[in-house]
């Protein structure tokens, strides 16, 4: 059974007996069933009963409801109301719209709104750069979604999607003070989002594609890149492939490796493995071997020109084989593609002091504490192991930086800088395996990425001159 999480994080309200051991009780039914108690809360209390809330953590939905069965179960307990904290979070949305000036009375209205207002669109129709100046534009980005691969889930459709863009949009808020909006788009025809995003940008300084299917992110992100005047972000691809770079780099320097010398293996050649091998490349890496469903790529792969860029920019010793195959000797493997495919016995393989990125989510390729016992460094995509590779490291701040910067596109010198913050934001005192990236919640990570990107983006527009 996977460890208990917060994601299934129950509140039992129980009518309980008076007595000095009731609390206790309740506790060890918890612990009976290996739930994790995290809160017991009294809400009524009378001279022969206690009224409280029982709130733990579980593993999944059916060991929920085994914790409260075993609640129940204890002599004099009547449980009440059992309530999902997830869905409760979740209740009418997480986003709101706030207005940023006050609205109290005429004349805030006069300049406001009407008549006022009609100043301010005048200036911006004869001059239309002052949209960035004189609107939400400014620090406004659209998290576009058609529901099509989203999270773990696979294609679950637009209104499906719109809980995890509230989610990426809080995070954009919280990390970065960066106001982004859910645009989950009812079609997954590529000319229709293409066309729709085109005429929706103006409200926009960015635009962040988020759970597209692959090939069709490329292709949508690659016309859009070339029709709008704003920056165009896949965090699928770019997000995940920063994060990488960042944690690789400190990676190779608990090991003592470089870059450009080590072997990587990659697993997975969708939108995220594409943008880390692109990445990687761009950063200096010289022997990648890349697999897919069918084992190791080989020029001969030409079934779309996204895989056949990898193919012919991947596995310089013309190998053939199965990941497994790849793996013998390696020095670093990169999983973002299907959990479970590999073993500890697999990991033995790899060459000494080996590194071990395992993200497929909410399982990875191998399990951690297997791959542990024969890796140097391991890291997941989850939160309950150290190493969290997290695309949250990222993209707040890197939207940051190119709002601030007033960027109209996203270079590779963006990632790299990016890539380059996060990993420099682990001081040498604080590096060791089990901590190559800082935590999601470290408030320096942000802005340090931002300043990263705006640094870059001014050196591109000085090379323009």
């Amino acid at each position: 059974m996977p460890n208990p999480s917060p994601g299934y994080s129950i509140t039992v309200r129980v009518t309980a007996p008076v007595g000095a051991g009731t609390t206790s009780t309740l506790a060890g039914a918890v612990a009976s069933v290996k739930g994790a108690m995290t809160a017991l809360d009294v809400v009524e209390s009378h001279p022969d009963h206690m009224v409280i809330d029982v709130t733990c953590d579980a593993s999944d939905v059916e060991h929920a409801e085994q914790i409260a069965s075993a609640i129940a179960d204890v002599p004099g307990v009547v449980v009440g109301k059992v309530s999902d904290r997830t869905f409760l979070l979740h209740l009418g949305g997480k986003l709101e719209v706030v207005p940023k000036v006050p609205l109290k009375h005429r004349d805030d209205l006069s300049r406001a709104y009407t008549p006022g207002v009609a100043r301010v669109c005048t200036a911006i129709a004869e001059n239309p750069e002052d949209v960035r100046r004189l609107t939400i534009k400014r620090n406004t980005v659209a998290v576009v979604t058609d529901g099509s691969a989203v999270l773990g889930l696979g294609n679950i459709g637009a209104a499906a999607s719109i809980p995890v863009m509230e989610g990426k949009a809080a995070l954009f808020k919280q990390f970065a003070d960066v106001d982004a909006w859910p645009v989950c788009l009812d079609t997954q025809d590529t000319d229709a989002i293409v066309e729709i995003v085109r005429a929706l940008a103006p409200v926009y300084g960015g635009i962040n594609l988020e759970d597209i299917s692959a090939p069709r992110c490329f292709e949508i992100e690659a016309r859009l890149r070339g029709m709008l005047d704003i920056p165009v972000f896949h965090d699928d691809q770019h997000g995940t492939a920063i994060v990488v770079l960042a944690a690789l780099t400190n990676a190779l320097r608990v090991v003592e490796k470089s870059l450009d010398t080590v072997k990587i293996v990659v697993s997975g050649v969708g939108a995220a493995g594409h943008a880390i091998i692109r990445l990687l490349v761009a950063q200096g890496a010289t022997n990648i071997v890349a697999c897919g469903r069918n084992g190791i790529l080989s020029p001969d792969d030409t079934s779309d020109s996204f895989r056949s860029w990898i193919a012919n920019n991947t596995n310089p010793d013309a190998r053939s084989g199965s990941l497994r195959d790849a793996l013998v000797g390696a020095d670093v493997f990169i999983g973002v593609s299907a959990p479970d495919i590999l073993t500890g016995d697999d990991i033995e393989t790899m060459g000494p002091d080996s590194i071990v990125f395992a993200l497929a989510n909410p399982v990875p390729e191998v399990d951690p504490v297997a791959a542990g016992r024969h890796a140097a460094v391991v890291a997941t995509g989850r939160s309950d192991f150290p190493n969290q590779i997290n695309n949250v490291l990222a993209f707040p701040g890197v939207f940051r930086g190119l709002l601030d910067a007033h960027a109209v596109e996203i270079t590779d010198d963006m990632l790299i800088a990016a890539a380059r913050a996060i990993s420099d934001s682990v001081s040498p005192s604080e590096l060791n395996p089990t901590y190559i990236v800082p935590s999601v919640f470290d408030a320096a990570v942000a802005p340090a990425v931002a300043a990263a990107v705006r640094g870059a983006a001014d050196v591109g527009r000085e090379d323009d001159v």
